[in-house]
Parts: structure tokens; sequence; C-alpha cells
């Protein structure tokens, strides 16, 4: 599968930059380890948005830690704003960390259930001592307003009496007071209802433009990825498989699995006839992954070449890459966003 190749990097006004990034972990005392990353690499250019899609245990989630240092990878390199994070250390580390911040999936339990949500959002003004007091109070204020939350219920609530999405928007809230210039969302909106899920997903797009933000938005809703996302990649088994613009992957996937993910989004009419890319089996042990395409054990389109050789991502055209043997040639017709 893919992972390997640097064909899609880019040279523009990147303020990411991952080469290589491995995480692994050991299984016990067994001398194995599971291969939650493997070599991959990619970029964020100021101002984009990039989404990170796969199924669970793909290695999304690990991505996003790992480029937050949290724990720090295995070997690779990650440069953000001109700095090479895996050389940090101590207070450089911190302080790094405080221009890039991380949303995280369960709302509620991000939070310190025995504070009161306003002094939750102030403490990262606290423990870096930016401004007065009362100018800490006015930045909480405002960022609170900003994800609409009111500042007066806040400062006497704790977040047991908030909903699921009022907490991401606390969540979101938190991770503006320190202004940084991206922020990783891992899987954001999968713990909320499909209702809510809209509301936040707008609310970001809008703190985006006024914070001026850069995003990596982490999700396995390829449908709630493409409205929010500049570039995709697709990740599988600790792989990136495919990289493109938003618009163009929907509209002609190019690898197997991007297809089947693809495939895999509900359609709201009874009536529409599906044709579904055919999958087989479950995905292999990230401890003992397969040679060549890690793909090639459910792909109809494997062949000996795809079980010996890893595939490199290349350009097809158009900045759409894929790391694939056999790649999907004919396009895929979508309708109203939506592939069939």
């Amino acid at each position: 599968m893919a992972g390997t190749g640097k064909a899609h990097l880019r040279d523009d006004d990147t303020v990411l930059r991952v080469e290589d990034l491995v995480m692994e972990f050991p299984v016990g005392r067994t001398g194995l380890k599971v291969h939650a990353v493997s070599g991959i690499s990619f970029d964020v250019v100021r101002g984009e948005t990039l989404g990170l899609v796969g199924e669970s245990g793909c290695g999304k989630s690990t991505t996003g830690r790992s480029v937050m240092q949290l724990p720090r990878p295995t070997s690779g390199s990650v440069v953000f704003e001109g700095q090479e994070l895996t050389a940090l250390h101590g207070h450089r580390m911190r302080e790094a960390r405080t221009r890039m911040q991380m949303i995280f999936q369960d709302p509620i339990s991000s939070l310190n259930p025995r504070r009161k949500v306003r002094d939750i959002v102030m403490e990262p003004l606290n423990i870096w001592g930016r401004g007065t007091k009362d100018d800490r109070a006015k930045v909480v204020d405002a960022v609170l307003e900003d994800v609409g939350i009111d500042p007066e219920r806040a400062a006497e609530s704790q977040p047991h009496q908030f909903s699921g999405g009022q907490c991401q928007r606390i969540s979101i809230a938190r991770s503006l007071v320190l202004d940084p210039t991206m922020i990783i969302c891992d899987e954001p909106v999968s713990a909320l209802d499909v209702s809510v899920q809209a509301q936040v997903i707008n609310l970001l797009e809008e703190l985006k433009a006024r914070y001026g933000l850069t995003l990596i938005f982490i999700a396995h809703d390829l449908a709630v990825v493409k409205n929010v996302s500049d570039r995709v990649a697709v990740m599988y088994l600790g792989k990136i498989c495919e990289v493109a613009a938003s618009d163009d992957l929907y509209a002609r996937p190019s690898h197997p699995y991007t297809k089947v993910l693809l495939d895999s989004i509900p359609v709201p009419d009874p009536e529409a006839t599906l044709h579904h890319a055919e999958i087989v089996g479950e995905p292999p042990s990230p401890v003992l992954p397969p040679p060549g395409c890690r793909f090639n054990t459910r792909c109809p389109n494997a062949d000996d070449l795809c079980r010996m050789e890893e595939p490199e991502l290349r350009d097809l055209g158009g900045n759409h890459f894929v790391a694939c043997h056999h790649p999907i040639e004919t396009p895929v017709t979508i309708s109203n966003g939506v592939a069939p």
C-alpha cells in the first residue's frame, strides 16, 4: 500500500510538513510491534483544511497525536512553522504547542468535571501569563461568545450542565484562547447528533476564517470531510493511499479502497441504484501487516506485483496522487455531491 513517496509534497507556504512519520508500539514482552503509522508524508499549506480519512484503526488519530509529539513518533520529521518538533524538548516544546492545539473526539471527557467552564477556557491563559487578569477575562468572554456560549452561564456552570454539542463548543473555545496557527480536529463531530454535527462544522468554518486558522480534520465519515476540506488524504493500515483536492477525490477516486469508502456513504433515496465496489475479508493485523500493498488481501484487483512490491504515490494529473499499481481509470459520476 502507500505511504512511500513524496511526490505529493509542496513547496508553498506550508505550516506543517511531515516526512517519513513512523509510530510503533510494543506488544508486551513478545518483541512484536503495532505498526500504527508506517512512514507517511504529508503537508498542510497556510489557511488550508486537510482532511485525514480512513476506517477505524488506520492510524488517523495516532498521526494527529504524533504531530503534537504526544507521544513522540518512533522516527520521522515533523516541521511546524520552520521548527523541527522532534528536536524540541521541555519548555520549547510546550511553547510550540501553544501555536498548535487539538480538539478531541469526546467533548465531555476532555473537560475537567470539577471546574467551572469559564475557568477551563481561561486556564491556558493563566498558565502562560498572557496579559493582565482583566485582559484574560475579556479574551475568554470574546471567545465564548464566538463559539455560541453565554459567558455569564459559563462562569457559574460545570461541563455536565451542558449538552455534548455545547461541550464541543467549549473545547473549541479553549483551543482558541492562545491564538494558535493550526488546530488538529480529532473526529470532533463523530460523538454528536447529526443535526449538531452540521452546526459544529459550520462553526469551525466560520472560526477558521475569523481567526485565520489552518486545520487538520480527522474523520472516518467522508461525507463530513468533503464539506470542510480543501485537500483529502486517505489512510489504510498506517499508510496513505490517495491524496487529492476534495472535489477531485470524490469525483474520481483512483484507489480501490477510496472507492469502497465512497460507496459506503449512505444515499437518502430508497429507489437509488447502488453500485458497490467489491471487498472481502477483514483488515490485516497492524502487528503483522502484509508485504507489498497493504490493501492487497482485500482488493479485487490485486495480483502478484501488489503482493510483492509496495506502490509509491504518483501523480495521475491535476495534483491527484495515488499509490496503486492498478488505479481505477474510469471517473465516478456523482450527483449532488453524493457518490452513487
